[in-house]
């Protein structure tokens, strides 16, 4: 089976840039009510994850922030990233797609060039296997 059928697309991936500010990275995050997003630099490689925890974290570390203006004043890449969901190649297997889903919200896919291309959630493979009456022993 090829994981590109559960891909959600770059283009309808909601992102953050390595180099936006940490105000707005927040704001998109609650729009859309997110606890993690992917980051990617302007060439669309990917770099990491951002978390909610990983925000809550810098804004204790760094008094100042506490106030939500100055979160402006921050990039996104300030921020020290707990734990980066590790991406996967288009042209993995399944059995390592599902052992990565199992631990994260979304895996990010990235094609040959290390480009990122978009990400698989959870709960599309969930709806799949769920719909296809796939048994779990």
């Amino acid at each position: 089976m090829n994981i590109t059928s559960f891909l959600k697309p770059f283009y309808e991936t909601t992102v953050v840039y390595d180099d936006q500010s940490l105000g707005d990275a927040l704001i998109t995050m609650t729009k859309h009510r997110y606890t993690s997003i992917p980051v990617i630099t302007k060439d669309q490689k990917y770099v990491g994850t951002l978390t909610e925890g990983d925000i809550l974290q810098f804004v204790i570390k760094n008094v100042d922030c506490l106030n939500s203006d100055n979160l402006s004043k921050y990039l996104v890449s300030e921020v020290k990233r707990h734990r980066d969901y590790e991406p996967v190649n288009v042209s993995a297997t399944m059995p390592m797609l599902l052992s990565k889903a199992s631990n994260e919200n979304f895996v990010p896919v990235i094609d040959h060039n290390d480009t990122f291309v978009g990400i698989i959630t959870r709960k599309t493979l969930l709806d799949y296997f769920f719909e296809h009456n796939f048994m779990v022993l």
